[in-house]
């Protein structure tokens, strides 16, 4: 009998090498790209929202799926409080600006708590990813919680997802959970489509960019793990007050500086699929 003992790195090693998993699409979607971060607070949410309206402005059919169970930000972002349509077998996403969306936040009240355990959680990514009637979309954009938990692996063993990008502030505090979500994805075999600096800098009124969350470390990290960096988003205030009335800002501003950066993204994903 082999009396070596198996330390905690052996058995973590063991549960996170590479492996093949039987992924399938979401029924009614050309293609799905997550965005995630692993790190809370950085932005993911105003990105995802802003990067669908900029593909539908460009004539791409988007969905838009809140998949942060604990804290769905899409209902207050769109401004929806309706719920959703069901035959009683699937549900029918929400229309709002052109995009179908989905999210568990039309389901409940909105001071609701979710004290959900894992498997509750689970169950929800799947009757989203499976009994959604999602109508002809050319992309599917996934709103990924904080973290390498429950959804992350849901949707990477079991969802055909055609790429990831990468949200973060500059500073380390941030970047300590954005490289451990990068290695997660690697393990997993979904490709990262690249970076984002988010909040990278603020520019005063003396005209001055004023890195206030540091500079740089977002495209470090890429470098550091061979990825793409896709750009920055400077810090401006009429985003996230765009946002808080329920109107991106490339909804209701398409002329601002921030809405144009978002259209650059929602070309370079045009040219990568189409």
């Amino acid at each position: 009998m082999d009396n070596k003992k198996v330390g905690l790195s052996d058995t973590m090693k063991a549960k996170t090498e590479p492996k093949t998993f039987r992924r399938n699409p979401i029924v009614g979607t050309k293609f799905t790209i997550a965005i995630s971060s692993a790190k809370g607070g950085v932005g993911k949410s105003t990105f995802a929202s802003n990067l669908a309206l900029a593909l539908k402005k460009i004539d791409i059919k988007v969905g838009l799926l809140d998949a942060d169970i604990y804290g769905p930000s899409l209902p207050k972002l769109f401004s929806i409080s309706e719920k959703p349509e069901s035959d009683g077998q699937k549900l029918k996403p929400v229309k709002k600006y052109g995009i179908q969306c989905m999210s568990i936040g039309f389901l409940t009240d909105e001071l609701t708590p979710m004290i959900w355990r894992g498997p509750m959680v689970i169950s929800a990514i799947k009757t989203f990813t499976q009994k959604v009637l999602w109508e002809n979309l050319d992309i599917l954009i996934v709103d990924m919680p904080p973290g390498t938990g429950d959804t992350q692996l849901t949707f990477a063993q079991e969802i055909k997802m055609d790429g990831v990008i990468i949200i973060s502030t500059p500073q380390e505090i941030s970047l300590q959970d954005v490289k451990r979500g990068i290695k997660m994805f690697d393990k997993l075999n979904v490709e990262i489509l690249g970076l984002i600096d988010n909040m990278s800098h603020f520019t005063g009124d003396d005209g001055k960019k004023y890195p206030i969350f540091g500079e740089g470390g977002v495209q470090r990290t890429a470098k550091e793990f061979n990825k793409n960096f896709l750009g920055e988003i400077p810090i401006d205030p009429e985003v996230g007050k765009q946002g808080d009335l329920g109107s991106p800002i490339v909804e209701s501003l398409p002329e601002h500086e921030i809405s144009k950066i978002y259209l650059n993204f929602a070309e370079k994903i045009k040219n990568i699929y189409f």
